[in-house]
């Protein structure tokens, strides 16, 4: 049986494993589902239809599941899925979705979201992401596995956020971010790959070396997305196998992008 704190608030109908530990002042909603391993430790607040995998920890003032911040939900039963050895800190907020989008607000495994960071509605966040201290997502917000979003960087509504990318402190991200690069500032400008973020995690310096081709063709001076595209398909063309995939992500995330990218 799940070790509930005598102070806590636990509604009829919500779902903890046998092993989730509740510390004191915490409420949790009638429609949630807390995996196993699960640590609350105080004045946590779980509401809404949410989700939640194995071993995620909840520090001090988190309040997860909330309604959207979003002046068209209008109580709609949407949804939040959380999933496994996530580290919330103190403060972080997450909203469910909007009726607007698919209803479901995602966060995927193994993320550290530190003291009052910010999820909205509709966000999809993949997994082994850092957000520190501060930051911000609006609605819809998209981001890829492995992205590190500096302290105090705000996030513009759908902007899409590509894998391994690095966002600076105290940045307005207001375009796409493209896969595997750095940006800082306000707005975010591009200052190149991501190389020690690539290198400390085990990239080959061929594989860093095809990127860095890649982003040379994106950002060249007068250089059109559509001829950054082309020749993103030449490199792909006369690259090794194995680097394709990673060519055809960047090309793929650059010629997808409803907002256009940061310049």
């Amino acid at each position: 049986m799940a070790n509930i704190h005598p102070l806590s608030i636990v509604e009829d109908g919500a779902q903890l494993a046998e092993d989730v530990q509740v510390g004191p002042f915490c409420v949790i909603g009638s429609d949630v589902v807390l995996g196993p391993g699960c640590v609350l430790q105080s004045h946590v607040t779980i509401r809404g239809c949410t989700r939640i995998g194995a071993r995620n920890r909840f520090f001090s003032g988190a309040a997860i599941g909330c309604e959207p911040q979003d002046k068209k939900y209008h109580g709609e039963k949407t949804r939040l899925v959380i999933g496994d050895d996530n580290i919330f800190r103190e403060n972080t907020t997450v909203s469910t979705g909007t009726v607007q989008d698919e209803g479901v607000t995602t966060i995927g495994s193994g993320n550290l979201l530190m003291a009052n960071v910010h999820v909205a509605h509709d966000c999809r966040i993949g997994s082994n992401v850092i957000f520190s201290t501060n930051v911000g997502l609006a609605g819809h917000v998209h981001v890829e596995d492995f992205v590190v979003l500096g302290g105090m960087s705000g996030v513009h509504q759908f902007v899409r956020i590509g894998t391994r990318a690095m966002v600076g402190g105290a940045s307005g991200v207001v375009r796409d971010v493209p896969p595997y690069t750095i940006c800082a500032g306000n707005p975010a400008q591009p200052h190149g790959l991501n190389s020690v973020g690539l290198r400390r995690a085990g990239f080959t310096m061929e594989q860093m070396n095809v990127l860095k081709e890649c982003y040379r063709a994106i950002y060249r001076e007068g250089n059109l997305l559509a001829d950054a595209i082309r020749e993103m398909d030449e490199i792909s063309a006369h690259s090794d196998e194995s680097l394709r995939p990673y060519i055809e992500h960047m090309k793929r995330f650059v010629a997808e992008s409803p907002r256009g990218i940061i310049r």
